[in-house]
């Protein structure tokens, strides 16, 4: 879905942005940026999840009230793994259209649906706004071709398919006027395998490059091809066959899909992985099986249906072709599987009841629900309301009367609250109210779900230490989907031995060995394989946002030096190193000879480096122009603040009192009034925004007394509380400290007295 919304966020920027002259915004996740971007944008998308958090505040974000056409794309995955988010998005636009008595236009574009008229109702459309076509309606007719193999061993059956895959694209990526041919396969592995597979059997033909359709001397052409960096890739291309998988390069990827879209290069193999990040369409599209394999519990499942479908959607390209073909090959005893789901509407079901916990404790944080009937109300708004009497088996309802069907709601509901408060989410009283919590507060802040969270709050500690909250962070039910891949325990098992710290024996199938794994990697800049990396790059930008929500949970225990830490693996994890190694390893294209050098020089922080003469500093870095222009730019956008503070009741504390510090920072590197974006080379996004914790606390006794996140761009100027517990003369700590960069945090003393109450 990220992948999705990326690829339209770049088709309508061209397409609309420019020419009308509207702002196309792409929503990041980070709740603070994307509050500046709701505003900024006249066009916003986002993916599920990202819409989900935005709108869930919708009674206080006037951004997202003032949303008058809400469109959502693939409905059909209602049925999906996310679908419960889809459903509960639609769901609330319904609401808040009805709670503020303006109409929000939804338009829903799917899949053709078995039970289209349900979804309909769900979503307030009449039988005259509802329209769905039968599967073969389509801009340009499909003839689909199913192919059944007898072999239930799947790299014997991939074998198998090498010589068919070959066969059709020979027969319908036609002879007079060759036509472009998409072909899908299970793995990165197999998408590299299979394209010198083509090429050896075009070989053995005696037509080697019959998959080329340009001038192989073309200066054009041979100059795309010089610039890719994948050496297999370039000696594919060459000869008229492309492949994709998740470890190619943007640049190499933008030149297949130019090569591919031009007709240069007719056969491309994408991993199924990446159905949605191609912008690629084909005259005719092969998916070669239609099974993965499951690292977790070593077994072979099928794609997903909606995966199906949009590959097949693939072979589309009207106005271009007058009919398209496709080829679906899979194992013989799914082909009537196939037939039906592909021949036939979609019948679509609501999974919302087993995924329905983070939901309420959001709606329970917006005080959207505010007791176990509201709860029930709430869930009328949804699908899952009225498919619950259409299909009654599948919800395990005992009959299709109202009692029946209020009773299992009560049933569902009165659960789903007792688990949010037995993980401490939530609260009820009087056996009907229900108030949230502070963890649940954090969770639905945060995006994360109740039994994160619950993890969380049961494994910190006031003793917690950096290599123990990378172990927590790593057990998150975030991480629960991560892929483990064929073979792949193996490589992790070589990771860990490369890693140090790490366990020799561990369940490498385990997703959260993995993630822990990936972390470390990370912070130790190991190279890995181009789908690790890929993976790694999820597992950070998740790991941020449950960093965050660990620093809420520790400071509300008031804990200080766990709270601390958690503050520095945010930096850890943007900057990829750890906080014992030199800031120097920030500067982009550091390496361990520069390193070297400025210890020599004892130029230990960013600020030596900038206080050094030019030629100095030129002959340290040891750079040419390019790099020393990167090097110059993450320079003049390293944090420079300058903070003050007083303590506004000093000399008239008294034990009991709320003590307040006034802290005031100014920025004397802003850009035009505004913070520059933080410069991290190996962090996975692309633009990420500087933040900031400012805490008091007290070191001796590990007490955290009060913590306030703020973003500073010129000037910022911030108060926090506490109160005085103890008389005496107190010796407290002043932090401010980054969660982007390190060697930036500040620290101050804070002393003042506190008399007693009869002194």
């Amino acid at each position: 879905m990220e992948d999705m919304a990326e690829k339209v966020f770049s088709d309508w920027q061209e397409r609309i942005g420019g020419p009308l002259d509207k702002t196309v915004v792409l929503l990041t996740g980070e709740p603070s940026t994307d509050l500046k971007l709701l505003q900024r944008g006249k066009l916003i998308i986002a993916s599920l999840e990202k819409w989900d958090n935005v709108s869930r505040r919708w009674k206080q974000r006037k951004n997202v009230q003032a949303v008058k056409l809400f469109v959502v794309d693939d409905l059909h995955m209602i049925g999906a793994s996310n679908g419960p988010v889809l459903e509960v998005i639609c769901s609330r636009m319904r609401y808040m259209s009805s709670q503020l008595d303006t109409p929000v236009r939804i338009v829903a574009l799917s899949s053709s649906l078995a039970n289209a008229r349900d979804i309909g109702q769900w979503l307030g459309c009449s039988s005259q706004a509802t329209f769905n076509f039968a599967p073969n309606c389509r801009p340009v007719p499909l003839e689909l071709f199913i192919q059944g193999f007898n072999l239930s061993h799947t790299a014997s059956r991939l074998a198998a398919m090498s010589r068919p895959v070959y066969a059709a694209i020979g027969r319908h990526g036609g002879k007079l006027r060759p036509r472009p041919a998409l072909v899908f396969v299970p793995s990165r592995r197999q998408s590299r395998s299979t394209a010198v597979d083509m090429l050896t059997m075009a070989h053995a033909d005696g037509q080697p490059k019959r998959f080329l359709h340009i001038n192989p001397h073309e200066p054009t052409f041979v100059k795309l091809i010089e610039s890719v960096q994948d050496k297999t890739l370039k000696e594919t291309l060459a000869c008229g066959v492309g492949f994709l998988h998740e470890g190619t390069s943007a640049k190499d990827m933008a030149i297949v899909e130019q090569l591919f879209q031009s007709g240069a290069v007719q056969v491309c193999i994408v991993p199924r992985t990446m159905c949605y990040q191609i912008s690629m369409s084909a005259y005719v599209v092969i998916i070669m099986d239609t099974q993965f394999y499951n690292g977790k519990y070593h077994v072979y499942e099928d794609y997903p249906i909606g995966d199906v479908l949009h590959m097949v959607g693939l072979a589309n390209r009207p106005g271009v072709d007058d009919d398209a073909k496709c080829v679906l090959m899979c194992q013989s005893s799914k082909k009537d599987f196939f037939k039906k789901f592909l021949y036939e509407p979609l019948p679509v079901e609501s999974h919302l009841d087993h995924c329905l916990h983070d939901h309420f404790n959001a709606e329970i944080v917006t005080k959207t629900i505010e007791n176990k009937q509201d709860a029930i109300d709430y869930l009328t708004w949804t699908l899952l309301y009225r498919r619950m009497t259409q299909n009654p088996n599948y919800y395990n309802l005992q009959g299709v009367t109202h009692r029946h069907l209020s009773d299992s709601l009560s049933e569902l509901v009165e659960n789903t609250l007792k688990d949010l408060e037995n993980s401490k989410c939530i609260t009820i009283k009087n056996d009907m109210d229900t108030q949230p919590l502070n963890l649940g507060m954090i969770a639905a802040y945060y995006y994360i779900s109740y039994t994160t969270i619950e993890v969380f709050s049961m494994s910190l500690t006031a003793k917690t230490k950096l290599r123990t909250l990378i172990e927590i962070i790593s057990n998150a039910s975030e991480f629960e989907n991560m892929p483990i891949r064929y073979k792949e325990d193996v490589v992790l098992k070589q990771l860990a031995d490369k890693l140090p710290g790490q366990q020799k024996y561990q369940k490498f199938s385990d997703p959260h060995v993995k993630v822990n794994l990936l972390m470390n990697a990370h912070l130790s800049r190991i190279q890995l394989s181009a789908e690790l990396n890929k993976d790694t790059e999820v597992v950070v930008l998740k790991a941020i946002r449950l960093v965050q929500a660990c620093v809420d949970v520790l400071s509300s225990n008031g804990w200080l030096s766990s709270a601390i830490h958690a503050m520095e693996l945010s930096q850890m994890l943007t900057q990829a190193m750890f906080t014992s190694e030199s800031y120097m390893k920030q500067l982009p294209h550091c390496t361990s000879a520069l390193l070297e050098r400025c210890n020599e020089k004892k130029v230990s922080t960013i600020f030596d480096l900038l206080d050094l003469e030019d030629d100095v500093r030129s002959e340290l870095l040891q750079m040419n122009a390019a790099q020393m222009a990167d090097v110059a730019k993450f320079c003049n956008n390293y944090p420079s603040i300058e903070v003050e503070y007083k303590i506004d009741n000093e000399g008239a504390i008294t034990i009991g009192d709320t003590v307040s510090v006034t802290v005031e920072m100014e920025r004397e590197n802003h850009q035009n009034g505004m913070a520059p974006p933080v410069i991290a080379p190996l962090f996975p996004q692309k633009r990420k925004e500087e933040g900031w914790w400012l805490v008091i606390g007290d070191h001796s006794s590990n007490s955290l007394f009060s913590i306030k996140r703020l973003t500073i761009h010129q000037k910022a100027k911030m108060t926090l509380d506490f109160t005085a517990q103890n008389t005496g003369k107190m010796h407290y700590k002043l932090y401010f400290i980054c969660d982007s960069y390190l060697g930036v945090d500040q620290e101050f003393d804070l002393k003042f007295r506190v008399e007693g109450l009869f002194a």
